[in-house]
């Protein structure tokens, strides 16, 4: 039998060896789903919503097995480990209680005998192809929608998150999801690969540009529904009348939480010339007072990287900042011990020539570039193939409004960043993907509309 071996990345040391999937249990796993779902889908709603909610209730009840799992095998810190898993509770509750409404039957004419009604249906089979970054967020974003909905998910959780995805399977059927109604899928790439290869109705994925590219060549005269949630640059803008030290501080966790390896992390910063060198002085304070270290203990604040290859792309990023010009004013290299471990790193006196400019980093470092107007922000801010997220800190409301209208970019920020709600799309332009998840059309995003013209004898 095929294993998967799973390793800490702030120790490198191997936590477990677990049965991984090939294409024929791929295939197997993905024509007992199709078998359940109509059984699924025919249940009464309050009884799908049932089971979230005692899934609600296990993710309570075990919240801090839970974390320490995510922690081990991520690196992330355990407290941000912890608010994963209880900012994961609102979006529970966001599904169930909207899901009534979402997936409620529409009547849109009736008058002189005809009338016209729109019927909300499952999609079907659901493969979803998942991240490790935010394993409980970005999972349950499409695994709990889907499940209320009427679906059967196929669920391959990042390699770098099985542990965890096991234990969402794990709450899931012990809550009354049937067995393969939900079946959870353990591999790599290849497994992935294979689950694309399935009659499946929806293929969700959250990841890296290349990939969904690959994904979307693989499936694409196939016509399933194709959501891909990708990667982003995430730029945002300190004007003049903004305060610096109050910016400065907001924005250097926006780069630096989870280790800066979030989608909507700020990945870029400009800000207006008047006020540059103060917010400069105030970020690189803050950031050199974040504690890196064992992610398990509940003061440090950067972890480990988690995919290993990554560190060199940092690296490459940093030393093609340095050749062009940049002002490195702290970190820059990688820290010692075992493990995956990359100093938080900011420069100045950067330009869109640089590669930490315009390709996503994924890790603790950002580029501050100084600008002379609004216009000079948004041209800039524009000056990228992603569009996710984008932001502007300045009081005046007005302002902001003038500069975010301008933006490329599906989530918009107004004094603050690196924030997803429930109730709102999460979205992006260009190359930051396709689709949405979350917010009403989050949960209408796995059904399919049928229309019903009836006639009366």
């Amino acid at each position: 039998m095929n294993h998967l071996s799973i390793y800490n990345p702030a120790t490198g040391e191997k936590i477990a060896d677990v049965p991984a999937d090939d294409a024929a249990s791929v295939a197997a796993k993905t024509a007992r789903a199709r078998a359940a779902q109509p059984a699924w889908a025919a249940r009464p709603l309050s009884e799908r919503q049932a089971c979230i909610e005692r899934f609600r209730a296990g993710v309570v009840r075990d919240l801090e097995s839970l974390a320490q799992t995510m922690t081990r095998e991520t690196g992330k810190p355990i407290k941000m480990s912890r608010n994963e898993l209880n900012g994961l509770l609102p979006r529970l509750d966001f599904f169930v209680g909207m899901v009534d409404t979402v997936t409620a039957p529409e009547t849109v004419y009736d008058e002189g005998g005809m009338k016209e009604r729109i019927e909300h249906m499952p999609l079907g089979v659901v493969g979803n192809i998942s991240a490790w970054n935010y394993p409980w967020f970005v999972g349950c974003n499409v695994i709990v929608p889907a499940l209320l909905t009427g679906n059967a998910v196929v669920y391959k959780p990042s390699e770098y998150a099985t542990l965890t995805g096991l234990e969402i399977a794990r709450l899931l059927h012990e809550a009354g999801v049937p067995p393969h109604v939900f079946t959870a899928l353990v591999g790599g790439g290849p497994v992935g690969a294979a689950l694309l290869e399935q009659k499946i109705e929806g293929l969700f994925f959250t990841g890296s540009y290349a990939t969904g590219a690959r994904i979307a060549q693989t499936v694409g005269s196939r016509f399933m529904k194709l959501q891909l949630e990708l990667g982003g640059k995430d730029p945002t803008y300190v004007c003049d009348d903004a305060d610096p030290k109050a910016a400065a501080e907001s924005l250097a966790d926006g780069a630096m939480y989870n280790t800066g390896q979030s989608c909507c992390s700020v990945e870029r910063i400009y800000v207006h010339e008047k006020i540059h060198d103060a917010f400069v002085a105030a970020f690189v304070e803050t950031v050199k007072g974040f504690k890196a270290g064992d992610p398990m203990q509940d003061d440090t604040y950067i972890g480990a990287i988690t995919r290993a290859p990554q560190l060199d792309v940092l690296e490459a990023q940093v030393a093609d900042a340095k050749a062009k010009g940049a002002t490195l004013l702290t970190g820059g290299q990688r820290l010692p011990g075992p493990g995956n471990w990359y100093a938080p790193t900011v420069f100045s006196d950067v330009n869109h020539q640089m590669e930490l400019m315009k390709e996503e980093s994924f890790g603790p470092l950002i580029g501050i570039q100084k600008v002379a107007s609004d216009d000079e922000a948004v041209q800039l801010m524009n000056d990228s193939r992603y569009g996710l997220t984008a932001g502007v800190y300045t009081p005046d409301a007005a302002r902001a409004q003038k500069v975010l209208s301008r933006i490329n970019a599906g989530s918009l920020y107004w004094n603050c960043c690196d924030r997803v709600s429930p109730r709102l799309p999460w979205s992006g332009f260009g190359d930051s993907g396709v689709g949405l998840t979350l917010s009403t059309y989050g949960i209408e995003a796995f059904t399919r509309p049928r229309a019903w013209h009836l006639r009366a004898a």
